[in-house]
């Protein structure tokens, strides 16, 4: 614990703090001193947090501290993992928990300032999820988001940029490194120059070596130039391409240039344009205004604070609940005219979908036409402003297209000495495998013949004797190669160094004036930094104490507005109450029958006088209900008798006429028997 006042106290007397502690006036800080040193600290990293903490509710103040630690990833001890704990500490300024966040912020001021300074673009908002189902909202959202992930990438870029710089003290080191590397090779060179010496006919060698780099060079021209000419080909070729498939659209075109195509084909469009005017473009059109509307209203509204949230979260789930039982109820109805309408509804809302899918499909081709149309006339100005033509005219049609057949004629000759080729190529072949297994045949038979003589491995020797003949040739092309290119190594690298030489040399001139100007500077900006602190900190000071001052005012003058608005509706209220007793106690004692009938006992009156008699008559209907209600149950009960007598007479006359029915039907069936008797 010791160690970490001790590495504090040391940090907080350097700059930019100059504290002018010790371990005992430290130590002996009070809560609110201790809590203030914890905020400047805090300023050093955001110069937003530079407030005085006896102006500002604890309350307040931990919470603003608690969201910067946790912005800046700051995790508490085991012993204060607790965060009510923790907060708790923070607002009485606890020592240890001060102690602790002090210690680990001054270990890391500067990366401390930067990720603060990161903090402010790249902590996302958090919107609710119910406004970005709003199309505006979500694509201002995602645009948002957008320009976060661009200031990651201009940010990564402006680092690799900062330590990608070169300074003067490397420079310097890498012309020593070339001076070193070109003292180096002029000792190889000298070396390399007295082994060649005693090589006869190196200067021949040389001269040749020099000839073949030459030639080299002009091989290289030359396939530079035959890779332009192919490319100055294709060119051509994709022009004749374009041209020819221009000249058969237009032909296609003048083709269908009928009146009847011609018609059909505007009778579709305006069809189409029409669907566009008259249902699409106006709905788009309305939905934009609603939500202009939307967005419009809320811009109206005062700000919400969290009750009237949490009041409108509690509206809508109560909607949703409600929304649920008339969907479980409308489930468990399950009317089948509904579902064949939902059916019906179900496939128009497809064919409206598919119409607006197509209509926006169409949309977009005329898009890509118009870019087309707009691509192929700037290609055309550029072709009409390199070859002074728009489009290429027949006779140079008629040239090319016969360039192009001699071209295939070329080619298909060409592919025949190709194929004429692989066949002697394969005919080589096998005369080189003939010749092999000759060879080997006479090899042997010269190793017998050597080993009857007595002198076996002569041949092998010879061979030996011709190849390091042969590869001490090629040794001493390789050692005039190579001698040329150190001397042109040399005098590249002798060239490179005093360009670069002359390069930095006006650099180190100028660069020596303008350090010492930036270390007055550096110290007259310290200076007046130091006075702009002081002065800005009072001036702040005294900002805070006049803003609390408007605040109260502005409350005071908000309450006494309320209380003048309750008074005067409250006075309103009872001057009007006070009218209609005057103007009552006016038509009661008025003279004027017509004056006292308006009234409201007259009418209250006349009310009751109505719904008296109403009430008289419809007690006589009930005692005449009453009387006649025995009768009447009598008279209906024979009326119900009577209807089953009916019935019954009924059935047995129906039962009659159907079994006199299958009588007759035996008697003619017996007829018929006695007849085929």
């Amino acid at each position: 614990m010791s160690e970490q006042l001790k590495f504090v106290v040391e940090q907080l007397n350097k700059e930019p703090f100059r504290k002018s502690f010790n371990l005992i006036t430290f130590d002996s800080l009070e809560p609110i001193q201790l809590l203030q040193v914890l905020n400047d600290v805090l300023a050093e990293i955001d110069p937003k947090q530079a407030v005085d903490i006896r102006e500002e509710m604890p309350e307040q103040t931990a919470k603003r501290m608690v969201t910067l630690l946790g912005m800046l990833k700051y995790k508490p001890p085991g012993s204060l993992s607790d965060a009510s704990s923790f907060r708790q500490g923070l607002v009485t300024g606890n020592k240890p928990v001060i102690h602790h966040i002090l210690h680990w912020l001054l270990q890391r001021v500067p990366e401390l300032k930067k990720r603060a300074y990161l903090a402010r673009f790249l902590m996302k908002l958090e919107v609710p999820a119910d406004f970005l189902q709003d199309d505006v909202i979500s694509d201002t959202y995602h645009q948002y988001a957008e320009l976060v992930e661009g200031f990651k990438t201009y940010h990564k870029e402006c680092e690799q940029l900062r330590t990608s710089g070169f300074s003067t003290a490397e420079i310097r080191r890498d012309i020593s490194a070339m001076e070193e590397e070109k003292d180096q090779l002029n000792k190889r060179v000298e070396r390399l120059k007295k082994r060649v010496e005693s090589v006869s006919n190196h200067q021949r060698m040389l001269e040749m070596a020099g000839q073949l780099r030459v030639e080299k060079e002009r091989e290289e021209s030359l396939s530079q130039q035959k890779q332009e000419q192919k490319n100055q080909l294709f060119q051509a070729e994709q022009r004749l391409q374009r041209s020819q498939q221009q000249l058969k659209d237009l032909r296609q075109a003048a083709a269908d240039a009928k009146p009847e195509s011609l018609m059909k084909r505007l009778e579709e469009e305006m069809k189409i344009n029409s669907y566009m005017v008259s249902d699409k473009l106006p709905k788009e059109l309305e939905s934009k205004r609603r939500t202009v509307q939307y967005l419009q209203k809320v811009l109206s509204e005062p700000a919400m604070g969290q009750d009237e949230l949490r009041e409108l979260d509690g509206k809508i789930k109560d909607a949703n609940a409600r929304i649920n039982q008339l969907i479980e109820k409308r489930m468990m109805r399950n009317d089948p005219m509904d579902d064949k309408l939902t059916l019906f509804r179900q496939q128009a809302s497809i064919i409206i979908r598919k119409k607006e899918a197509k209509a926006e499909e169409l949309q977009e081709a005329r898009e890509e036409l118009a870019a087309g149309e707009r691509e192929m006339s700037q290609r055309n100005s550029q072709a009409r402003g390199q070859d002074g033509d728009e489009v290429i005219r027949g006779d140079e049609l008629k040239r090319l297209v016969g360039k192009l057949r001699s071209k295939g004629t070329v080619h298909k000759k060409k592919r025949q000495e190709m194929a004429e080729l692989k066949a002697e190529y394969g005919v080589l072949q096998r005369t080189e495998e003939v010749l092999k297994q000759r060879h080997e045949a006479i090899q042997q038979q010269l190793q017998s013949l050597e080993a009857q003589k007595g002198i076996s491995g002569y041949s092998d020797t010879q061979e030996g004797l011709e190849r390091v003949s042969a590869t001490k040739s090629e040794l001493d092309e390789m050692k005039g190669r190579t001698l040329e290119d150190m001397s042109e190594m040399v005098k590249k690298l002798n060239s490179m160094i005093v360009e670069k030489k002359s390069a930095v040399a006006p650099i180190i001139k100028e660069l020596r004036p303008l350090r010492q100007q930036c270390q007055e500077l550096t110290q007259e900006h310290e200076e007046k930094k130091a006075q702009y602190d002081s002065i800005a900190a009072g001036l702040e000071s005294n900002r805070s104490k006049l803003e609390q001052e408007v605040k109260t005012l502005r409350d005071e003058n908000a309450q006494e507005e309320n209380r003048y608005h309750h008074v005067n509706g409250m006075k309103q209220i009872i001057e009007m109450q006070m009218q209609r007793a005057v103007e009552e106690t006016k038509a009661y004692v008025s003279s004027d029958p017509q004056e006292r009938k308006k009234a409201i006992r007259e009418v209250y009156m006349k009310n009751i006088a109505e719904q008296e008699s109403l009430g008289k008559k419809l007690r006589e209907k009930q005692k005449a209900v009453r009387e006649s209600h025995g009768p009447n149950i009598k008279q209906m009960k024979m009326w119900r008798d009577l209807e089953q007598l009916m019935e019954c007479k009924r059935q047995c006359f129906l039962r009659a006429q159907s079994q006199a029915s299958i009588g007759q039907v035996i008697q003619e069936g017996g007829e018929d028997r006695l007849v085929l008797l």
